[in-house]
């Protein structure tokens, strides 16, 4: 091994425990300890704590030098919340999961029928009149299935039921959806650019798509899930007829509780990977020349990270480099052999460290750094 030794360290979060700045805190400690304890290369080391387009893509953002800009917006069961969002010049990048999340609910009261998006189109608004022109829109981490019709009202379109009166937020009230008027849509949503991020590339609709997939996560029963799947086929019908074009079945469409249909349709948006989107906006790739490893990971390594999760993309960007890939996770439920066939080298679990998982759970930063001396005395 060199005398000079760099080390990129890109993690997600950990999630209930860490999120993924302190992940990448917590590994450098360890690596320090590592060279103090006798390894004696000079060590660098870069921070990029990432996201896959869900919760943690704005902490994402202002990590790699993003403002963070602070709003008051409604929460997903009609309460406000604080919360805001990432801008870079002219680019804005927006979390649904910061405003109209699970994690959001009042009492962690599940609230599949009523949940709404009206924050995440606040949102919008705010990074507009801040005169952003570029939203980058990370969908994921939904409390409920409106499919994006709350965004798409906060920014002035007008859901009508037969007597002309204005619908209740939440997807269930869309199966009384009459007509849309978008007479008073913000004119500027056509001036500006939108991308959506995002980790999965369900359609809206059937059984692969936004209720029959997810709304069990937001606490749908089997008849609450056939509801909001029809509502879904509802609103659908209404938007595509307006807009003369079909985006129900486009990838992405079932994302955030179809949040990313609306994004799809009404805000023009183009879908992307969250992970290539989240390593776009922290310079991921200007950090690989001259590292000699990269360290990632998130709470659970297992088959639902190599489907877009955000450590596979790091992961197959460094192997791509030639550089290799070592992955920290709480628990690691995959097998070397599938772990190389993706791009990474090893994996380390917590409890190769601490048995006590009850420990790991509830001293997660002190645990990984420990766990991250054992990744130094192997790799460095």
């Amino acid at each position: 091994m060199p005398s000079h030794v760099r080390v990129v360290i890109a993690p997600d979060k950990f999630k209930g425990t860490l999120p993924a700045d302190g992940v990448a805190a917590a590994v450098a400690a360890g690596l320090r300890r590592t060279r103090e304890g006798g390894v004696r290369q000079w060590l660098e080391i870069a921070e990029c704590p990432i996201a896959d387009g869900g919760d943690g893509t704005v902490a994402a953002a202002v990590a790699a030098g993003y403002r963070f800009v602070p709003v008051t917006a409604t929460g997903p069961t009609g309460k406000p919340v604080e919360t805001g969002f990432a801008r870079d010049e002219r680019m804005a990048v927006v979390e649904l999961a910061s405003v109209s999340g699970l994690s959001l609910l009042p009492g962690g009261e599940l609230e599949p029928l009523t949940a709404n998006t009206i924050g995440v189109g606040e949102l919008i608004k705010a990074a507009l009149d801040d005169g952003c022109r570029r939203i980058v829109l990370g969908v994921g981490g939904s409390a409920g299935t409106d499919g994006g019709a709350g965004v798409v009202r906060a920014l002035g379109a007008r859901l009508l039921d037969a007597d002309g009166a204005e619908l209740a937020p939440g997807g269930a009230a869309l199966l009384s959806l009459a007509r849309l008027d978008l007479g008073g849509f913000d004119p500027r949503v056509r001036e500006a650019e939108f991308v959506i991020a995002s980790d999965v590339d369900n359609p809206l609709l059937g059984p692969h798509g936004a209720a029959a997939v997810y709304g069990p996560q937001k606490g749908a029963d089997e008849g609450q899930v056939s509801l909001l799947d029809d509502a879904m086929r509802h609103w659908s019908r209404i938007v595509e007829s307006v807009l003369g074009a079909r985006f129900a079945d486009a990838p992405g469409a079932g994302a955030a509780g179809g949040t990313g249909f609306a994004a799809l349709a009404l805000l023009g948006a183009r879908f992307r990977p969250g992970i290539d989107v989240v390593m776009g906006l922290t310079r991921f790739a200007e950090l690989l020349p001259g590292a000699d490893l990269v360290i990632t990971g998130e709470g659970s390594l297992d088959e639902q990270t190599l489907h877009g999760k955000g450590p596979a993309g790091i992961a197959a960007a460094a192997a791509a480099a030639g550089i290799p890939v070592v992955a920290v996770a709480g628990r690691s439920a995959l097998p070397l052999e599938t772990l190389q066939e993706n791009g990474f080298s090893a994996a380390y679990a917590l409890t190769d460290v601490e048995p006590d998982v009850a420990r790991c759970m509830s001293a997660t930063a002190e645990v990984l750094e420990e766990l991250a001396v054992r990744v130094g005395e192997d790799w460095l």
